[in-house]
């Protein structure tokens, strides 16, 4: 049976939401302070996974409807998001969503932009954003410096995933950890859109050898990975981290990217 990459994450959701970073707030209070929203305007999140960025906004008073795809992810959302009665999750892709005419001032996406349909999704984003929406896609990544760790965690991957990209999620041997995406070059193609802005959040988190290969398993590429092999790999990676100090502090990067409708 094929494994759809972008829908493997269902298989992993309660991993997910336990491993997978959060988002800064700084981030969150700016996009909130930039969308100009008017009481009763609900915001939209594509790619609500198991609502870490939902909840977010939620907390700040925002009213969301959040579309995920993965019936296993939007269950974990739900849960999370259950607090917050102007939460709506639906399950649904993106781009064959039907909004119902309702305009947002400001659609976001969270880790998650880069599954959706390229050739249609700056589209259907425009045709959701009220006019002089926001449109905000952001996402982590690792901010990798040069030290023991890292060369031990990309000696577990060349023995173990030897095949994987370079270029995945949290690969060590990542020369462009923190994305190469042309933002700008997107919204210049797409009709609707324009001020485009690349802003970066730094911070870090700390993880135990379990928590880091914990993390690692929630990513794609890893999940596509053949069981055993999977299994290796992380067990090498959990070794790596113990051998180094029983810590990985993580730099993270969080990039996000904005644009205006009109």
């Amino acid at each position: 049976m094929v494994r759809p990459q972008r829908l493997i994450f269902g298989e992993v959701a309660e991993l997910y939401d336990r491993y997978r970073p959060t988002y800064p707030v700084a981030l969150v209070d700016e996009l909130l302070a930039q969308a100009d929203a008017v009481e009763g305007q609900r915001l939209l999140e594509v790619g609500a996974g198991t609502g870490k960025a939902t909840e977010l906004f939620a907390a700040r008073g925002a009213a969301v409807l959040a579309v995920e795809p993965s019936a296993e992810m939007a269950a974990v959302a739900r849960r999370r998001c259950a607090p917050y009665p102007g939460v709506q999750i639906v399950e649904s892709e993106f781009e064959r969503m039907e909004l119902g005419g309702e305009a947002f001032p400001l659609l976001y996406s969270a880790q998650a932009w880069h599954w959706i349909d390229p050739a249609v999704r700056c589209q259907r984003a425009r045709a959701a954003l009220a006019p002089r929406g926001l449109l905000a896609v952001f996402w982590n990544r690792p901010a990798w410096g040069r030290s023991e760790v890292r060369e031990a965690l990309a000696n577990a991957y060349r023995r173990f995933a030897p095949d994987m990209r370079a270029d995945a999620a949290l690969h060590p041997e990542n020369r462009s950890p923190q994305g190469d995406d042309d933002w700008v070059a997107e919204i210049a193609r797409a009709p609707g859109f324009n001020d485009p802005m690349v802003r970066f959040y730094h911070w870090s988190q700390v993880y135990g050898p379990a928590d880091y290969a914990g993390l690692i398993s929630t990513l794609s590429d890893v999940q596509m990975l053949e069981p055993p092999a999977r299994t290796r790999l992380l067990q090498a990676i959990e070794a790596a981290v113990v051998e180094h100090g029983g810590t990985l502090t993580m730099p993270l990067v969080t990039r996000l990217h904005t644009a205006r409708a009109v």
